[in-house]
C-alpha cells in the first residue's frame, strides 16, 4: 500500500494510508509530573515475630493468647492471622518421634491451634469457638528446619467454621494435610471469660481455645 505524505505545518505532518488518514505530531507533547507521595511514614512498621511479639498483620488478642499454651511450648509462632487464613510456623526440633522425624500429632496441633485462631476470630465477641473434629493425612517427614501450616477457610458459618490446613516442610514440600471443624457456641457464664473480651484489668484472657 503506497504511503503519501503531506506537510501540515511547523512540527506535524499528514500521513495517508490509503483511505485512512492521521495527524502525527514532530513535537512529543510534555505533561506536568507529580512525584508519587511518599507515604511511608503511613504505614506500620513491621518486624520479626515470635509466639509473644508478631507483626501488624496479627490482631494483638491473638498475640496475648499464645503466651502459657501448648501453642507456645511447641514453638509456634503465628506470623499472619484473620478469620480467613491464619498462618504459622514450628521447628521440627523439639517435636519429633523417635525416628527423628517430624511427629504426626505435631502437625496436627499445628493444624488445629491455627484453625482454632482463625475461627475465634470469625466467632467475635460473646462467642467462642471450640474444635470437635480434625483429621489429617501424613504424606512425608520432616526431618529439620521449620515447618508452615497455612489454614484456609473452606466454610464461615453462624455455628460452625471448617478450615483446611497444609503443613509444609522448608523445602516448601507438603507433609501434611489437615481438615479442622469448629463450633461457635455463645459465651459460658461459669466465670471462665472468652479471649475475645478483655477482663476488668483491660489485658485479653488467655484461655485456649481447643
Amino acid at each position: 500500500m503506497a504511503v503519501h505524505e503531506q506537510k501540515q505545518g511547523p512540527g506535524s505532518r499528514q500521513v495517508r494510508h490509503g483511505a485512512n488518514l492521521a495527524v502525527m505530531s514532530d513535537t512529543v507533547p510534555t505533561h506536568p509530573t507529580t512525584p508519587p507521595a511518599d507515604n511511608r511514614g503511613d504505614e506500620p512498621e513491621t518486624s520479626p515475630t515470635t509466639a509473644g511479639d508478631a507483626t501488624p498483620r496479627v490482631p494483638q488478642l491473638i498475640r496475648d493468647a499464645i503466651p502459657g499454651t501448648l501453642m507456645e511450648r511447641m514453638g509456634i509462632d503465628v506470623i499472619e492471622a484473620s478469620a480467613s487464613r491464619v498462618v504459622g510456623t514450628m521447628p521440627v526440633a523439639g517435636n519429633t518421634q523417635p525416628y527423628g522425624l517430624l511427629h504426626g500429632g505435631a502437625s496436627v496441633v499445628l493444624a488445629e491451634s491455627l484453625g482454632s485462631l482463625g475461627a475465634m476470630l470469625h466467632a467475635g465477641e460473646d462467642r467462642i469457638a471450640v474444635g470437635i473434629e480434625v483429621s489429617a493425612s501424613h504424606h512425608r517427614g520432616a526431618h529439620d528446619g521449620l515447618v508452615t501450616g497455612t489454614a484456609t477457610a473452606v466454610h464461615l458459618g453462624s455455628t460452625t467454621a471448617v478450615y483446611e490446613v497444609v503443613v509444609e516442610d522448608s523445602r516448601s514440600v507438603r507433609v501434611c494435610t489437615a481438615r479442622l471443624t469448629c463450633v461457635l457456641m455463645a459465651e459460658r457464664t461459669s466465670g471462665r471469660p472468652s479471649p475475645m473480651v478483655a477482663t476488668t484489668t483491660g489485658t485479653p484472657s488467655v484461655e485456649p481455645l481447643a
